[in-house]
């Protein structure tokens, strides 16, 4: 390669040809990879999870898509995780739910800035009870703990810890703001 660079550079003549080839080659070397350096997961500080419970975990990543809509911010401090607790099931004609405890957040003194999410006690699905053709077809749905959804900081830097019951399944997903603000009314 080498060799092959400098025929390139005595035939093309000299330092016009070295700058491009070195331009070029940090061209190459910049798409062979992302700059940005993906914090590794480190759960130090973290307690075992209690009986019962299963341990999630999300690590965000630092280098998410860019949205070709300016009016979406660009900046992770705009970003929310939305933590979205459920479980599957097998749905019939009747209305369904789920119905437990709220997800609580512990605040960990052993790593400074980091939090435990915990679902303590078990989810009950509810259904209306009304019959039910036979001939009616079931289907698999994911049924979600809540009405309102549960939003973290984002932040790459930090795993988001997650203790479950056994069962319980746990989805995430991005929520970005947007760039634009709007003025509130005020009321006299």
């Amino acid at each position: 390669m080498a060799k092959g660079l400098f025929n390139l550079f005595s035939a093309v003549g000299g330092l016009r040809a070295a700058r491009s080839a070195a331009v070029l080659t940090m061209l190459c070397l910049g798409a062979a990879g992302p700059v940005h350096a993906i914090p590794r997961l480190d759960l130090s500080g973290y307690p075992a999870p209690a009986a019962g419970l299963q341990r999630w975990v999300i690590q965000p990543s630092g280098l998410l898509p860019q949205s070709s809509d300016p009016l979406i911010s660009s900046h992770p401090i705009d970003w929310r995780v939305q933590l979205i607790v459920g479980k599957e099931v097998e749905l019939g004609c009747n209305n369904t739910w789920l119905s437990g405890p709220a997800l609580t957040m512990k605040r960990l003194p052993q790593a400074v800035g980091k939090a435990l999410f915990v679902l303590n006690g078990p989810l009950v699905v509810m259904s209306t009870r009304k019959l039910c053709a036979s001939d009616e077809p079931h289907k698999r749905s994911f049924l979600t703990l809540g009405k309102q959804p549960y939003l973290v900081p984002y932040n790459a830097s930090w795993p988001i810890v997650v203790d479950l019951p056994e069962g319980v399944k746990l989805r995430w997903r991005v929520w970005k703001a947007e760039t634009k603000q709007l003025l509130g009314v005020m009321l006299e």
